[in-house]
């Protein structure tokens, strides 16, 4: 099992920046992706961006795509998903998930793990 932590959400300004990050505890030795989705209350869970845990590429989601960075400390068994620009559009919770994978899954579904969700609400 892997446990998820999210934390670093809250109520921003439109062009306000966040850092989101999520603590993964447990056997994190079997995780392969860490990725980052976000979920508005009627719509579907969307990918936003996963990165391989140990080393390699990170790939975004066309709606963050040079807003957004992921990033992590493998030391501290920590990501991070840093949110810049951000405007009410990005308004949702967001989640981290852990996959087990040998591709980077971009669906809710290729991931196994999940964390309790964080908060992020951008509005004037």
């Amino acid at each position: 099992q892997v446990q998820l932590v999210e934390s670093g959400g809250g109520l921003v300004q439109p062009g306000d920046s966040l850092r989101l990050s999520c603590a993964a505890s447990g056997r994190t030795f079997t995780m392969s992706v860490m990725g980052w989705f976000r979920q508005d209350p009627g719509k579907e869970r969307e990918f936003v961006g996963a990165t391989w845990w140990n080393g390699g590429g990170t790939y975004y989601g066309d709606s963050v795509k040079g807003r957004f960075t992921i990033s992590k400390d493998s030391a501290k068994n920590t990501a991070y998903l840093q949110m810049n620009s951000l405007n009410p559009e990005d308004t949702a919770v967001y989640y981290c998930a852990a996959a087990q994978a040998l591709f980077v899954p971009r669906v809710p579904a290729g991931y196994k793990f999940w964390g309790q969700g964080t908060q992020v609400t951008v509005s004037s």
